[in-house]
């Protein structure tokens, strides 16, 4: 397994934006897909995006398709969610994770086949 830190999380203006990292240790971060899901006050974890092993393939939920943008660089052992015109409904705690198996496939939503969280970033939006 690796260890995943995020960071990148704040307060921010409805219509801005914000950009999250996650940290993963260890030399196999490339072997990992990986996903970003969140968790709004009283509400139950989401998947927000995914992206393939190699990077070349993404996937969004559709309340966030056009305005997140998962990537990643695997020199650095990171993954980054890129996000614009942000809303107060993105308000949640962000999540990384990391998926073992499957990595060339994305649209992986079930939190179950991840093998490994972050301890998730808090990203606030108001209006």
């Amino acid at each position: 397994q690796v260890q995943l830190v995020e960071s990148g999380g704040g307060l921010v203006q409805a219509g801005g934006s914000l950009r999250l990292s996650c940290a993963a240790s260890g030399r196999t971060f490339s072997r990992y897909a990986m996903g970003w899901f969140r968790q709004a006050p009283g509400k139950e974890r989401e998947f927000v995006a995914d992206i393939t092993t190699s990077g070349g393939r993404t996937y969004y939920t559709d309340s966030v398709a056009g305005r997140f943008t998962i990537s990643r660089d695997n020199a650095r052992n990171t993954v980054f969610l890129q996000m614009n015109r942000l809303q107060p409904e993105d308000t949640a705690v962000y999540y990384c994770a990391a998926r073992s198996g499957l990595g060339s496939l994305v649209g992986r939503a079930y939190d179950g086949e991840y093998d490994s969280w972050g301890q998730g970033t808090q990203v606030t939006v108001y209006s």
